[in-house]
C-alpha cells in the first residue's frame, strides 16, 4: 500500500509537527500528569494552548485547568522547552508563527498559563519544529520561507528571541544541494551537524520533497542533499529526522509522510557526513501508512506513530542498522505526538495524541493513554466531543516529557 496522493493527503502537511531538544531532559526531573497541549477550535473560536490532567486514575482525568487563547486561524503546532528548560514556546502555522509562552501556579500549585509573546520571525513563514543548542541559540524550521513556489528557510535565533540569521538554499541555485519546504529538524552538536527535511509546499499543491539536508551547525553551509525515497520520482515527503547522538549508535533516521516507512543512515567518521539513506521499515507490509513521530524514552526504545491506521510501533535500537520491532500499540486514527509518564499507582505509560489537523480518516481528536509494558488502552480523552477542539501537540507542565525527540 503506496499512499497515493491527493488534495485531501495535501493537508497533512499542517499536522505533522515536529519537535526537537531533549538531549537537555533530566531524567531524575519529577512529572506530574498534567500536560500542556496546543489545540484548534472546531467551532470558529480562537486557537490556543490548555492544560489538561491525563492520568487515568486521577479523579479530573481529561479536564482542562487552564486555557490561554492565541486567536483564530493560528494554528499552533508544537510546544518546546528550551535547552534548559526555564522557557517555554510554540510553534505556529498561521498568526505570528512563533510565540513565547509565560506559564505560573494557580491557588492549589497546579500548572496555569498566563500569556503569549509573539516573536519576530521577519520573512519567514509557517512555522514548524524547533531545535535549541547548549550556546543559546535556537533554529527554526519554516516551511512556506519568503512565500516563493520552491520556497523554505531555517530560522537562527539568540537566547532573547532576536532572529538573527536566516539560512537559505534555493534548488534553482543548486539542484543537489537545496534547502525546500523544511518541516523536521534535528542536530548533533558534538559533530557540528544539523539536518532537516523537505516535505511539502505550504499552498497544497505547488510541490512536494523527498530529500533531506545536511548543514554545518556553526557556518551553516550545505554539506549535502540526500534523496529519502525509492527514486527521484517518488514524493515521499520525509517529515521528521533524528540524529541520535551521545550514547547512541551514530546514526541519521527519518520518517516519510506520504512514504509511510522509516529510512536510516550511518554516520561516516571520514566523511564527517552520513552516507546515503536506506530504508530499513516498510510501513505498507505492516498495512500501516502516514509514518510520523520519533520518541526515544528512557530504556532506549524507539517509539514511532503511524497515524494510519492508529498504530505506534516501539523498536529495539541496540543493534543498528537492524531495527527490531517488539511492540506495537493500539492509538487512534491520527497517532502523532507521544508523552511519557507514570500513573499515581506508578504504571509506566505513554499518552499519544491522535489528530492530524482534522484530516479526514486521521482526526480522531482524542489523547489515548496506553499502559507500555502489557500495550493496554487505560483511557482516552474525546477532546472533539467534549471540548470542540482537537489536540495539535502535546508536552510536559514540568519539563520534556520524553528523552530524546529530535
Amino acid at each position: 500500500m503506496k499512499i497515493k496522493l491527493n488534495s485531501v493527503v495535501l493537508l497533512v502537511f499542517l499536522a505533522v509537527s515536529a519537535g526537537c531538544l531533549n538531549d537537555h531532559h533530566n531524567q531524575d526531573h519529577p512529572h506530574d500528569s498534567s500536560f500542556y497541549i496546543d489545540y484548534r477550535s472546531l467551532k470558529g473560536l480562537p486557537d490556543g494552548i490548555a492544560v489538561i490532567e491525563l492520568d487515568p486514575e486521577a479523579p479530573n482525568f481529561g479536564n482542562i485547568s487552564s486555557k490561554l487563547e492565541l486567536g483564530i486561524g493560528v494554528l499552533p503546532h508544537h510546544i518546546y522547552y528550551n535547552q534548559n528548560a526555564k522557557k517555554m514556546f510554540t510553534t505556529a502555522l498561521g498568526g505570528s508563527y512563533l510565540y513565547e509562552i509565560t506559564t505560573g501556579k494557580d491557588s492549589n500549585g497546579q500548572p496555569k498559563l498566563v500569556s503569549a509573546a509573539p516573536i519576530d520571525t521577519g520573512e519567514n513563514t509557517v512555522g514548524e519544529n524547533l531545535f535549541f543548542t547548549n550556546d543559546g541559540r535556537y533554529f527554526m524550521t519554516f516551511m512556506g520561507g519568503a512565500g516563493g513556489p520552491k520556497d523554505g528557510s531555517i530560522g537562527v535565533f539568540n537566547a532573547n528571541n532576536k532572529l538573527i540569521k536566516t539560512i537559505k538554499a534555493p534548488i534553482q541555485t543548486n539542484p543537489n544541494q537545496f534547502i525546500m519546504y523544511p518541516h523536521g529538524i534535528s542536530v548533533n552538536e558534538e559533530k557540528g551537524l544539523m539536518m532537516v527535511t523537505s516535505t511539502i509546499h505550504p499552498d497544497l499543491t505547488t510541490g512536494m520533497g523527498n530529500t533531506c539536508t545536511l548543514l554545518d551547525l556553526n557556518t551553516y553551509e550545505i554539506k549535502e542533499t540526500y534523496q529519502v525515497a525509492d527514486s527521484p520520482a517518488d514524493m515521499s515527503a520525509p517529515v521528521e529526522v533524528l540524529l541520535l547522538r551521545g550514547k547512541f549508535p551514530q546514526y541519521a533516521l527519518a520518517t516519510t509522510m506520504l512514504g509511510g516507512d522509516i529510512w536510516m543512515a550511518p554516520y561516516n567518521a571520514a566523511t564527517k557526513k552520513y552516507d546515503a539513506f536506506t530504508k530499513v521499515f516498510d510501513g505498507s507490509m505492516y498495512g500501516l501508512g502516514w509514518t510520523l513521530e520519533m520518541y526515544i524514552d528512557d530504556s532506549n526504545k524507539l517509539y514511532v506513530s503511524f497515524a494510519d491506521p492508529g498504530k505506534v510501533l516501539v523498536f529495539d535500537i541496540n543493534n543498528l542498522p537492524q531495527l527490531k520491532l517488539v511492540k506495537t500499540f493500539d492509538a487512534d486514527k491520527g497517532a502523532h505526538h507521544m508523552a511519557f509518564f507514570k500513573t499515581k499507582s506508578g504504571k509506566e505509560v505513554v499518552a499519544v495524541q491522535n489528530n492530524l489537523l482534522d484530516i479526514p480518516n486521521l482526526n480522531s481528536g482524542t489523547i489515548t493513554i496506553i499502559d507500555i509494558n502489557t500495550g493496554k488502552k487505560l483511557g482516552t480523552v474525546d477532546l472533539r466531543n467534549k471540548y470542540g477542539i482537537l489536540p495539535e501537540s502535546i508536552e510536559g507542565t514540568n519539563g520534556p516529557s520524553n528523552y530524546m525527540h529530535h
